[in-house]
């Protein structure tokens, strides 16, 4: 009896070798141009693509999470109007600073005046005509009182703001970069789990037909192997999809939504970081630009506040101004001179009830900034804490493949010897998909609560190198 199992036994595995070459028609005779077989609708694996920059020696380039963020920061248009926000700003500090340049003004013209009250006395029509051949006037402010610098110091917080504000955008572009990068090799990864699962319950059809073949088992063990092969391609379907979406996806984070196709080299990885939360907090406050941005609006209000006191202070000013003209365009010449204290149009009830609203609004920035630094310590200890646990989770979930691997390699060689039907060994090999995919969700969510605690201290956190964890390696 044994040496009659063992003589069937090797007449299958003979049989799986001699057929694993060739391609097996999947269920009955169908119409081939209404319903195609599945082996015509599979993704196809393209050759390895090329990353190609116009002008540049070096064609073939592999990209990394490091090329992502160049290429982002130097093509994000989010980053790009941020930098011209300071700009404009930088401009508009020059602006306030030209009061104390000089203003030069030119004027020409012709009037002509007939006197209606002295016509109507010497009984005659008076006309007089007053040409200008050239009026030039040259004005000078030597002093307002402290006006234009508060004006002009509103203004450099206001470029101090934007500068900080272009940091907070390209930290924010750096996040979306690197949650979208990781989402794209996550996506990879679930494709390559749908690639060895097709795999896998193809060698579970030709098992199951070999054993129907010799008559060990039923036809309905191979219409089973039929409809998991045929959800296994659907799957790695759906996830060649997902993979096309991550790439579209970090390609418009880059701001490169039209660039051609690039490799993609690197695999999702554990890299854990030491970090304490209290070390996080102190980093925040020195490199979290939104912390600096509040205290630029604090300090604006209060210039502000400072500015809108001032509104009855008076302007010193001198006004040279030369005239060529008179009966003629040429006839005779003027000049003017002076010196000008000008007060401006007071109104107390309207100064007052300005001063009150500088002074609440800086007051509220003053609560906005202490809101701002409480929700930043918030988002810090979110990130935290969720960092913490992706991390708790990332052991169970390489001991959950290792032993969901190891179960489905015992059904497969029990299945193998007849000893075990389909349903035992679907059901392991259905498990080890999930535990595969459930650990790179794992890796994934681990990675992305990674960059978010980055994002929100501000600062990237080097990695414990020597603990990098890469399933499989």
């Amino acid at each position: 009896m044994l040496l009659k199992r063992i003589i069937l036994l090797s007449l299958i595995i003979s049989f799986i070798n001699i057929n694993t070459s060739f391609a097996y028609d999947i269920g009955n005779e169908v119409n081939e141009k209404e319903y195609p077989s599945a082996d015509t609708v599979l993704p196809k694996q393209n050759a390895k693509a090329d990353f190609i920059i116009e002008g540049s020696i070096e064609k073939n380039i592999d990209m990394t999470l490091d090329k992502c963020i160049e290429l982002a920061l130097g093509n994000n248009p989010q980053i790009n109007a941020a930098f011209h926000d300071i700009l404009a700003s930088d401009a508009r500090i020059k602006q306030v600073w030209s009061n104390y340049f000089p203003q030069v003004s030119w004027q020409t013209g012709y009037t002509r005046i007939r006197q209606l009250q002295l016509s109507d006395a010497l009984g005659k029509n008076l006309t007089f005509n007053y040409y200008i051949l050239g009026q030039v006037t040259l004005q000078q402010m030597l002093y307002d009182f402290g006006v234009t610098q508060n004006q002009a110091t509103i203004k450099r917080l206001d470029y101090e703001a934007y500068k900080t504000t272009l940091g907070a955008t390209i930290n924010d572009v750096i996040y979306q970069t690197k949650d979208a990068y990781y989402n794209l090799l996550y996506a990879f990864e679930n494709k390559r789990v749908a690639e060895d699962t097709v795999k896998k319950f193809e060698m579970f059809y030709n098992q199951a037909k070999a054993f129907y073949e010799i008559g060990m088992n039923p036809k309905v063990d191979v219409t089973i192997a039929e409809v998991n092969l045929s959800n296994a391609k659907l799957q790695l379907i759906q996830a060649d999809n997902a993979v096309n979406l991550a790439v579209a996806r970090l390609n418009n984070v880059m701001g490169v939504p039209f660039i051609d196709k690039y490799n993609v080299q690197e695999r999702l990885k554990y890299q854990p970081v030491d970090i304490t939360f209290n070390q996080s907090i102190e980093i925040a406050r020195d490199a979290r630009p939104e912390l600096k941005l509040a205290e630029l609006k604090v300090e604006s209000a209060n210039q502000t506040l400072k500015l809108v006191k001032k509104s009855y202070f008076p302007t010193l000013s001198i006004e040279g101004q030369l005239q060529v003209g008179g009966k003629s365009w040429t006839s005779n010449h003027g000049y003017n001179l002076g010196g000008y204290l000008n007060f401006p149009t007071v109104n107390g009830m309207l100064i007052k009830n300005e001063i009150q609203e500088a002074r609440y609004l800086y007051d509220k920035e003053i609560a906005n900034a202490k809101n701002t630094q409480n929700q930043i310590y918030l988002e810090i200890q979110n990130a935290y804490l969720m960092l913490e646990e992706k991390k708790n989770q990332m052991p169970v979930a390489m001991l959950g493949v290792k032993q969901a691997k190891e179960n489905y390699e015992l059904s497969y060689g029990r299945y193998r010897v007849g000893e075990a039907n389909p349903t035992e060994l679907k059901d392991a090999q259905i498990n080890y998909q999930q535990a595969q995919l459930s650990y790179y969700n794992a890796l994934y969510q681990y990675n992305s609560a990674k960059a978010s605690l980055e994002k929100a201290i501000g600062k990237n956190l080097a990695s414990n190198t020597s603990d990098i964890v890469e399933l499989g390696k």
